[in-house]
């Protein structure tokens, strides 16, 4: 009881400390919110829509996200993004973006070499080294931008399944 009432106090404290620096009573923006403010994930975002996971990514959670950057959607094949957009290409678009996804908030200090389960069922392989982690073989290069319903780690390429 003790523990559960000095979580409840420091994630007060820790609420009311950024919504005074935030300078309104808004609550921390979701992960999609996140991404569309961030202004590098436009790519990531239309794919969001186009799939129809808007609602999904907007929800409690808590996911991570492995988030490709617009510059990782344009390594892929010329056409593959415009392809993938496309109406009759919307489930094996859901599957590449699910698999970007956990299903539980893994922040980087926490992060373990090895297979973890994505939200499509398939399991992606994270590695960490002294040069830094992967996820399959995209680089994490920045992480721990944190939402309300789970945390974003952005990544240099876009991974498959």
């Amino acid at each position: 009881m003790l523990n559960k009432l000095k979580v409840i106090g420091t994630l007060t404290v820790a609420l009311l400390t950024s919504t005074a620096f935030a300078g309104n009573t808004k609550a921390t923006p979701d992960i999609v919110d996140v991404a569309v403010k961030a202004e590098s994930f436009q790519t990531l975002v239309a794919a969001v829509k186009a799939a129809g996971l808007v609602d999904t990514l907007k929800a409690e959670g808590p996911y991570t996200v492995f988030a490709p950057t617009d510059e990782a959607f344009a390594k892929l094949p010329e056409g593959t993004v415009a392809s993938l957009l496309k109406p009759e290409n919307k489930q094996k678009l859901t599957e590449i973006l699910t698999y970007h996804v956990i299903p539980a908030k893994v922040m980087a200090k926490d992060v373990k070499k090895g297979q973890v389960k994505t939200v499509n069922g398939k399991k992606a392989t994270i590695n960490v080294t002294q040069k830094g982690v992967t996820i399959d073989k995209a680089n994490v290069v920045k992480t721990d931008i944190e939402a309300s319903n789970g945390v974003i780690h952005v990544i240099d390429h876009v991974i498959l399944p």
